[in-house]
């Protein structure tokens, strides 16, 4: 992990959200309107921040732009991001907003059972702060953008991007984001890259995505839409990349979950950590399936000893 130095250009400018999450996780069978025995910790999380923490983990110059609260929680989420190498200089603190927090209940099995999202300083999050960022963006190798920021502010991060002939990433994140950020996807707006889920595919191509060949169909739709990379995470099955003449399906790596969250995040940022490196993209993707793997093995939602290493040993 390197510590990221704020005039070096950076590989990669992340834009998404950043909060606190809390996971707890039950010790004994789940009953809904019931306390039961567990666990619980807190740690900074939100899907731009987990990737943005991942990447500079396996080792890239890394930058966030983000919003959190003008609060303690904000003190914290900024402080430890920036202690793991992330330049947070474009984080912007407001003090009309608290600091998002994401609250999970997780079964014995460390499955998602149940959470609550507080992400009133993401849904804030305005254009003017990616605007602000000009600069940033102008000088990166790419720029990864989620979908839990409003569209609008997405929309201008896009547009900067292309402005600057910058490759850009859309994680869709959720299904009804998903469905919010369709006509993010348009024929005369390519993007390098869209990693949805089976569910967020059908949200963002209004397909059905049930079987082997509707989930092919619709990632054709869009390509069909000016995207260059589809790589839709399976969930336990594994992943399907489909690029130019490509369409491959990837195992998932078995191991033994302890906590899921985060997992997906450790999967595109070690996916992005290969291609800013112009490795095969079937095997970008394997290696991100590695991370993901690794991940789901702690209770961690970024894995402390993360490195490219260890995922390479494991991949």
């Amino acid at each position: 992990m390197q510590v990221m130095n704020p005039h070096i250009p950076p590989d990669i400018v992340v834009i998404g959200g950043s909060n606190m999450d809390l996971h707890a996780r039950a010790h004994e069978q789940v009953v809904m309107g019931s306390s039961m025995s567990g666990s619980a910790g807190l740690s900074p999380g939100g899907v731009g921040r987990n990737v943005a923490e991942n990447l500079a983990r396996l080792g890239d110059a890394v930058a966030l732009v983000s919003v959190v609260g003008d609060d303690p929680i904000g003190d914290e989420v900024i402080s430890y991001t920036e202690d793991v190498g992330v330049d947070c200089t474009y984080v912007r603190r407001r003090a009309d907003v608290r600091t998002g927090t994401y609250n999970a209940v997780l079964d014995s099995s460390g499955e998602l059972v149940v959470a609550v999202a507080d992400m009133a300083a993401t849904d804030e999050f305005s254009p003017l702060v990616v605007e602000a960022a000009r600069d940033l963006i102008r000088t990166a190798r790419g720029v990864l953008v989620e979908g839990n920021i409003p569209v609008r502010t997405a929309e201008v991060a896009i547009d900067l991007a292309h402005e600057f002939d910058v490759p850009v990433g859309f994680d869709p994140v959720s299904v009804p984001k998903a469905k919010r950020a369709r006509d993010l996807i348009r024929a005369d707006r390519e993007l390098y890259l869209v990693t949805p889920n089976q569910a967020e595919l059908a949200a963002l191509t209004d397909l059905p995505a049930g079987s082997d060949a509707e989930i092919e169909k619709a990632v054709h739709a869009l390509h069909d839409r000016g995207v260059g990379v589809v790589w839709v995470r399976l969930g336990a099955r594994g992943s399907v990349i489909s690029y130019n003449d490509v369409y491959q399906e990837l195992p998932a790596m078995p191991t033994e979950v302890v906590d899921v969250t985060g997992a997906g995040d450790a999967m595109l940022a070690a996916f992005m950590h290969e291609v800013l490196r112009d490795v095969d993209l079937v095997e970008a993707a394997r290696f991100g399936h590695a991370a993901a793997a690794l991940t789901c093995g702690t209770h961690d939602t970024v894995r402390m000893d993360l490195s490219e290493d260890l995922v390479r040993e494991l991949a």
